[in-house]
């Protein structure tokens, strides 16, 4: 009697989501302090620290090592829901389309470019609504709101901020500004969706043309991802700014997007829609790339672990 040889579905949602997530947990992990830099610059005055030699160590001797890691445990979380949800809905819908394409007798089942811009909006969007809560809260976490340390620099209390948690920021968000305060920035948050657009539309495009002379590895995607997101952070890097704003503004600050960007503007010029920029840009890139090199190869480790587990129940 033959036992049949166990196969996984040709597109495995749950098994790309899982090393979504994974990778994007390991790649968070190793450019944290980047984040924490950046997201500083950005909800800070024009006063705000513009070397980044300098502002780490401002940090450091302010609150410790671990004033570069403020807010990591939301971010974690906040970072594996994130990726869950969007590679989930993206492997879905390129899964929809490739599917189409054979039944309408395409020569390639590759997503054209129009396709995965579509896939990336039908999957950022999904994101954006479910995880925005989220990086409010992560958001809180890593700036502090920023008061404790003006009362600090002006001799207030010599004693440094005691770091926030997680659950204690998002109570008191609640208690203060209700409920509805966890989707500040959201608007923001859906036009950024073109940035995971831009990004991978990039990588699929570039990933189809090097698989045409070579297998794409970690190295190979390492490289393109960083590329991809190098172009779609530099393009949407004003929104950015607005939405980290947006998210630690107060009951009494609460504006628009297109007011936040006017004020902006206004109050600092151009340039302060790029403030912590080069942090940014840098960190973003980083994850990218290290994301698509982690993403590949747990890939590969989750279905093979799928496999052995479905050969021994058909044994």
């Amino acid at each position: 009697m033959s036992v049949s040889k166990p196969v996984l579905p040709q597109n495995d949602n749950v098994a790309h989501a899982l090393a979504g997530a994974g990778g994007g947990i390991l790649s968070m992990v190793l450019t944290y302090p980047l984040i924490t830099l950046s997201t500083r610059a950005q909800v800070e005055s024009k006063k705000a620290e513009s070397k980044f030699i300098e502002a780490v160590q401002r940090i450091v001797a302010r609150e410790g090592v671990s004033g570069l890691y403020s807010g990591i445990n939301s971010a974690l979380f906040g970072i594996s829901v994130t990726n869950f949800v969007y590679y989930y809905w993206y492997e879905w819908t390129r899964a929809f389309f490739e599917k189409a394409a054979i039944k309408a007798g395409r020569a390639s089942s590759k997503l054209t470019t129009v396709e995965s811009m579509m896939a990336g909006a039908l999957a950022g969007s999904a994101t954006v609504i479910i995880t925005n809560p989220i990086w409010v809260v992560n958001t809180r976490v890593t700036t502090r709101k920023q008061d404790r340390e003006a009362d600090a620099e002006a001799g207030v209390s010599t004693r440094p901020p005691k770091a926030p948690s997680t659950i204690g920021t998002l109570m008191a968000l609640l208690k203060n500004e209700g409920p509805q305060a966890l989707f500040s920035g959201v608007i923001p948050a859906l036009v950024l969706v073109i940035n995971p657009i831009l990004q991978y539309t990039l990588f699929e495009q570039m990933k189809n043309a090097v698989e045409k002379r070579r297998k794409v590895t970690p190295a190979v995607a390492f490289f393109l991802g960083a590329l991809g997101k190098l172009f779609a952070t530099s393009v949407t890097y004003p929104y950015i700014t607005v939405k980290s704003q947006m998210h630690v503004a107060g009951k009494e600050k609460k504006e628009g997007m297109s007011q936040a960007l006017s004020r902006v503007i206004k109050e600092e010029g151009y340039a302060g829609l790029y403030k912590g920029i080069g942090p940014k840009v840098t960190q973003s890139v980083l994850t990218a790339a290290f994301l698509f090199a982690f993403k590949d190869v747990l890939y590969e480790q989750t279905v093979k672990l799928r496999l052995a587990a479905a050969r021994r129940r058909a044994a």
